[in-house]
């Protein structure tokens, strides 16, 4: 895009660890004393890498993208997940009664993880530490949603963090309902020597999955995914959607990740229209995923029956939602 191809981009910001893109062009460099994020506007606003400072040494929390994958936002170490996340079942959206067929995106026959993906984003504001996106879903062909709607994303760095801000505003003349929610991959292993992550996430609840979408309203944390308490992540599968939160972050902790022998810990926090938690954990990986989410899987189904919690919002003509999430060191 001439804006990006425009920007002036500091060499000195490009991760180590991403240095075989060398330097792509396509990548948003954004840097703070201790946060570095490539951002990539073409490929959805997907993020490329993001690497922390620990004990003076740039090291990926999230599992970096590779320099022939800059283009498959699915396989970046983040990417937006926008206007719902996770799946619709056989790609039927009902809404008031009305039913629209999606494209299937996904080898389950599902719509996954939002329209948005094929896309590119514009780059809408730009400095060393933040960018603004922005997509108009009537500028393309093919969004594979049933209503006009437009989403900025903003990502800045500070000191402190990496927040992400994402905004979808419905811009057609009839009501529909949303979501949306973000995709980051984090490392197992955040230094070479540290032990195994432990996993926090303060909720009460989760679903019962049928195809990995949920058949009714949220019941007991399965034991599979009681990361109610600070534990060791595990070996075994996870793919399980949570809710019911409570107050305090969800933490990450690299047990004896500094040189010091200190442990390394992360912090998640986000706004309340994220009420669901996604925690996937495939086995014999080098990373697994923490994603904030305003809806539960299959959530629009849950919501065109009634049922409670849903997290799927209605946005009237004109009407935005705007929700941020920051992942602090």
């Amino acid at each position: 895009m001439s804006t990006l191809a425009l920007a002036t981009r500091s060499e000195e910001a490009v991760s180590s660890a991403f240095s075989a893109a060398g330097g792509d062009p396509r990548v948003v460099d954004l840097e703070s004393a201790t946060w570095r994020v490539g951002i990539l506007p073409c490929s959805a606003g997907a993020i490329a890498y993001a690497k922390v400072l620990v004990d003076g040494v740039w090291r990926d929390l999230l599992r970096p993208t590779k320099a022939t994958k800059l283009d498959s936002p699915g396989s970046c170490a983040s990417f937006p997940l926008i206007p719902w996340s996770n799946r619709i079942a056989d790609a039927k959206l009902t809404f008031g009664g009305q039913t629209w067929q999606l494209p299937r995106t996904s080898p389950d026959g599902t719509a996954m993880h939002g329209s948005v993906l094929p896309f590119g984003f514009t780059v809408l504001d730009r400095t060393g530490s933040s960018v603004r996106l922005g997509l108009d879903s009537r500028s393309v062909v093919g969004m594979g949603f049933p209503w006009a709607f437009t989403t900025e994303l903003t990502y800045t760095v500070t000191d402190e963090g990496l927040t992400v801000t994402t905004t979808v505003t419905n811009v057609d003349a009839d009501a529909f309902p949303a979501g949306f929610g973000h995709h980051p991959y984090f490392v197992r292993s955040i230094t070479p020597d540290c032990g195994e992550p432990q996993l926090e996430i303060p909720v009460t609840c989760g679903y019962a999955l049928e195809s990995a979408m949920a058949v009714d309203e949220a019941g007991p944390l399965p034991a599979r995914a009681d990361y109610s308490t600070l534990r060791p992540l595990g070996g075994k599968f996870v793919d399980d959607c949570l809710t019911g939160r409570v107050p305090g972050p969800v933490r990450i902790v690299y047990p004896g990740a500094r040189a010091d022998g200190s442990d390394v810990e992360v912090r998640i926090t986000a706004d309340d229209v994220y009420s669901h938690w996604v925690v996937y954990v495939p086995v014999a990986r080098t990373y697994f995923a923490v994603e904030p989410a305003t809806n539960a899987n299959g959530g629009f189904a849950l919501a065109e029956r009634g049922v409670a919690g849903s997290g799927v919002f209605v946005l009237e003509p004109g009407e935005s939602k705007t929700g941020t999430f920051t992942v602090s060191l």
